[in-house]
C-alpha cells in the first residue's frame, strides 16, 4: 500500500517544491524521519505546524489519517494558497500547486519512495549507476518484449488473409434440356401445306434463349445446334413491325442452306435450298407464320464448329449462331460396390500412377505405404532406368521405357494405361500416411465441377506445401502474349473446408483421367517440368486444392559418403550442371509453342 501525506511549506519557502512519497504503513513518520535527515527542523515537520491534527494518543501511526482542520482563523500558509492534501487556493502559482498528495519540501530536498533517498538537484544530474533491482526490471521488460515479438511472428505465420467468399461448385441434379417451343398459336388459324420432303428436326440444345423484340427482329440468341450434315427447324424467328405496306426479311448463312418445311399463303419465298433466303408479304401475321417453318441444313462438314446467320429487315440487322457438332457421348466408368459404411470403392475408382528413375528403394517404400491403406488399388509405374529392376506384386503394372526418355513422356505412358475414372499422380519418393485420405479427394471431384484437385506434401521438417498458383495470359500484341504465374488461389469451395480453386497445384493430385489425357504432357520436357502441364491445361482444367489431404515426402538428407551409386547417378541427372541446356531448351520451347514474348511471376 502506498501511503501519502501532504504538507506544504509556508509562503517564504514556496519558491520550489519537492514531493515526498512514503510507502506502507506509518507514512507520516517515515516522511518526517527523512525530512530530519535532510536538515529540516523537527518542529517544522510536526503535522500541527501545517494545520494537520496530530494523531490521537495510542491510535498508531500506521492507521492515522489527517482530518480536516478545526474551525477558526485560517493559517497564513493556507491564505497564500498552501493547503492540505494538495488543494491550493487560486492564488497559488501552477508550479507550487499540489496536483497529487505530496509533502512539499524546500529546494534541494528529495522524493522518497520505498524508503530510498533520491536527491533532486537543481542542475541536470549525471546518470547514476543502476541498482540490481533496476537491472532486474529491465531484464523482465526485455523478456516480455521478446515474448511479444515471438507471439506476433507466430500470429503472422499462421494468419491467413481473408480471401473472397466461398463459391458453390457442387453439381446440380441432372435435368433434361428444355423442349424447344412449338409454333406460336397466334397464327394457328392460318392454313399451311406440308411438303413431302420435310426432315425431322433434332435440336439437342442445352438452353434456348430468345431475344425479344427490342428491334423489330426476334431470333434465337443461343442454343440452336445441328449435327454435321443434318437439318433443323430454326426456332424463334419473327418480325415485330406494323404500319408497312410490304414486310420483308432476309436470312444468310455460310455453312448451310435454308429451306421451307411448309408454305403459307400470301408469302413470297426466294432462295430455297441456297445460302440466302428472302421472304416478303403484305400481311405481317402470314409472314411470321412462314418464319416458323424455316429449316437450316448443314452442307459443309466439320465435327465441331458454328455457322453465323444474318437476319435482316428494312433498316435492322441481327446475328445469331448455329452450333454444328456431334452430340457428345458420355464416358461411363464402373464405380464398383463400396464396403459397408463407405461412400466409395476407391480401388474401383482410382489408379495410382508414378514415374521412376533409378530410385527403386524409394519406389518400394511408396508401394508398401500404399498397400498399407489401399491393399487392392492398382499402381502403374513407368520406368526409364538404364538397368531396370524387377517389380512384382498384386495390382502392380510395371512399364519399361527407353533409357532417359524423360519425365513427361513417362507421365504420358503411365496415364495411358489407367482404366479407372480417376488417376492419382504421385512422385516415387512419397509415403502414404493416415492423412492421405483419397476418399476426401474423390468426394470433391464427385460433388463439384472440378477436374483436378491437389493435396499437400509434408517434408521431413514438418512443413507442408500445396504449391497453389494462379496463372494468366495477358494479351501482348502481334509479337506474342505474356505469361504470368503467381502464388495464390482464387476462392474457397463451399462445402469443403480447406479447399480452394487455383490454376496450378503440387505434384500430388487426383484428376479425371479423360481430362488429363485431353491436356497431355509434352514429351519434349524430359527433366525439369511441372507447372508446364497446368499452363497447357489453362482453360481446359478446372483445378482445386485441399490442404488437409497430406502425403509425406521421403527424406533427401544423406551424407555424401553414405550415398549409393544409384543415388549419385540420379543426382547427376536430376540436378544438371550449369552448362546443361535443358532449362534453356525448356524456355525456348515455352516461348515458341505458346507464342509467349514474356513471362512474369515470383
Amino acid at each position: 500500500m502506498l501511503g501519502f501525506n501532504t504538507v506544504c511549506m509556508p509562503a517564504p519557502a514556496q519558491g520550489h517544491c519537492r514531493t515526498l512519497l512514503a510507502e506502507g504503513e506509518g507514512a507520516w513518520s517515515q516522511a518526517r524521519r527523512v525530512g530530519i535527515r535532510e536538515g529540516l527542523s523537527p518542529a517544522l515537520l510536526h503535522p500541527t505546524e501545517w494545520g494537520v491534527p496530530a494523531p490521537p494518543p495510542g491510535a498508531g501511526d500506521g492507521h492515522w489519517k489527517p482530518r480536516q482542520p478545526p474551525p477558526g482563523p485560517v493559517p497564513p500558509a493556507r491564505e497564500k494558497g498552501v493547503g492540505l492534501h494538495g488543494h491550493l487556493g487560486p492564488e497559488a502559482p501552477d508550479s507550487a500547486r499540489c496536483l497529487s498528495p505530496r509533502l512539499v519540501l524546500p529546494r534541494g530536498h528529495a522524493h522518497v519512495r520505498r524508503g530510498a533517498l533520491c536527491p533532486l538537484p537543481d542542475k541536470p544530474r549525471k546518470r547514476q549507476a543502476r541498482g540490481p533491482r533496476m537491472r532486474a526490471v529491465q531484464k523482465s521488460m526485455c523478456v516480455l518484449l521478446v515474448a511479444a515479438a515471438l507471439l506476433a511472428a507466430l500470429y503472422l505465420h499462421v494468419w491467413t488473409p481473408k480471401g473472397p467468399g466461398a463459391v458453390d461448385l457442387r453439381r446440380r441434379p441432372l435435368e433434361p434440356p428444355p423442349a424447344l417451343p412449338g409454333p406460336s398459336q397466334q397464327y394457328a388459324h392460318i392454313a399451311f401445306h406440308l411438303k413431302q420432303d420435310v426432315l425431322e428436326a433434332q435440336t439437342p440444345a442445352d438452353q434456348l434463349l430468345i431475344v425479344r423484340a427490342n428491334s423489330p427482329l426476334e431470333y434465337p440468341a443461343q442454343g440452336v445446334e445441328v449435327r454435321p450434315l443434318h437439318t433443323i427447324l430454326i426456332p424463334g424467328l419473327s418480325l415485330q413491325a406494323t404500319g408497312r405496306k410490304l414486310y420483308q426479311v432476309n436470312l444468310t448463312a455460310s455453312m448451310g442452306t435454308f429451306n421451307m418445311a411448309a408454305t403459307v399463303e400470301a408469302v413470297a419465298v426466294q432462295g430455297e435450298g441456297e445460302h440466302s433466303l428472302s421472304l416478303a408479304g403484305a400481311r405481317l401475321d402470314h409472314l411470321n407464320r412462314q418464319l416458323q417453318f424455316i429449316t437450316y441444313t448443314n452442307t459443309l462438314y466439320h465435327p465441331n464448329t458454328a455457322d453465323t446467320v444474318q437476319f435482316a429487315t428494312d433498316g435492322h440487322q441481327a446475328t445469331f449462331f448455329i452450333r454444328i457438332r456431334h452430340t457428345p457421348t458420355p464416358k461411363l466408368y464402373d464405380p464398383g460396390y463400396p464396403a459397408d459404411g463407405e461412400d466409395y470403392n476407391i480401388s474401383a475408382l482410382v489408379t495410382v500412377a508414378t514415374k521412376t528413375f533409378l530410385r527403386y528403394d524409394k519406389l518400394r517404400a511408396l508401394i508398401a505405404s500404399v498397400r498399407r491403406f489401399y491393399p487392392s488399388i492398382t499402381i502403374v509405374v513407368a520406368d526409364d532406368s538404364p538397368q531396370p529392376e524387377r517389380l512384382v506384386g498384386p495390382h502392380l503394372e510395371h512399364y519399361l521405357m527407353p533409357f532417359g526418355k524423360g519425365w513427361f513422356a513417362g507421365r504420358n505412358l503411365a496415364i495411358s494405361q489407367v482404366a479407372t475414372k480417376y488417376v492419382l499422380w504421385v512422385d516415387d519418393d512419397f509415403i502414404f500416411t493416415p492423412r492421405t485420405r483419397l476418399e476426401k479427394l474423390v468426394d470433391v471431384l464427385e460433388k463439384t465441377s472440378l477436374d483436378l484437385v491437389g493435396g499437400a506434401v509434408r517434408e521431413i521438417t514438418g512443413y507442408s506445401a500445396t504449391y497453389r498458383h494462379k496463372i494468366s495470359i495477358e494479351p501482348g500484341g502481334p509479337e506474342g502474349d505474356c505469361l504470368r504465374v503467381v502464388p495464390g488461389w482464387h476462392h474457397p469451395i463451399a462445402g469443403f473446408p480447406g479447399c480452394v480453386v487455383a490454376d496450378g497445384v503440387i505434384n500430388f493430385f487426383l484428376a479425371r483421367t479423360d481430362k488429363v489425357r485431353q491436356v497431355g504432357f509434352d514429351p519434349r520436357l524430359s527433366r525439369v517440368a511441372h507447372i508446364e502441364f497446368f499452363i497447357d491445361g489453362l482453360g481446359v482444367l478446372h483445378v482445386g486444392s485441399c490442404e488437409d489431404v497430406v502425403v509425406d515426402h521421403a527424406s533427401k538428407l544423406r551424407l555424401p559418403w553414405r550415398q549409393t551409386e544409384s543415388e549419385r547417378q540420379y543426382a547427376r541427372f536430376r540436378y544438371p550442371p550449369p552448362a546443361d541446356t535443358s532449362v534453356s531448351t525448356k524456355h525456348g520451347l515455352f516461348y515458341f509453342k505458346n507464342r509467349f514474348k514474356c513471362m512474369a511471376g515470383n
